[in-house]
């Protein structure tokens, strides 16, 4: 185990001191707890309250709404007005064969 050295103002030295107390610990164990929590909250997965669930819904078909639907004979003019670009290098079809094949396993 690692040692620190801080230095606390006195204002949060008793804040954590009163919580330490609070709860039952000392402070070592505190500040241990503390930071752990803070540390680990960003890989913590919180759940969406249903309103912002329904209010995300909401905008995604706004957007779809406001994109519009493309028949396949515009689709089809979009693929063929793309400019074609040459394969990258190694990228021949054995592996992208592999690749699918690596793909399908995994699904």
């Amino acid at each position: 185990m690692s040692r620190l050295t801080l230095r606390l103002p006195e204002t949060l030295h008793h804040q954590i001191q009163l919580r330490a107390r609070e709860e039952g610990v000392s402070m070592n164990q505190y500040i241990v707890f503390a930071l752990t929590r803070q540390v680990t909250q960003e890989y913590t997965v919180q759940a969406v309250p249903p309103q912002r669930v329904a209010e995300q819904r909401a905008q995604y078909q706004t957007l779809l709404d406001t994109l519009g639907r493309a028949s396949f004979a515009d689709i089809q003019q979009v693929l063929d007005e793309r400019e074609p670009v040459a394969p990258e290098v190694g990228l021949t079809p054995e592996v992208v064969a592999r690749l699918r094949a690596r793909i399908e396993q995994a699904g």
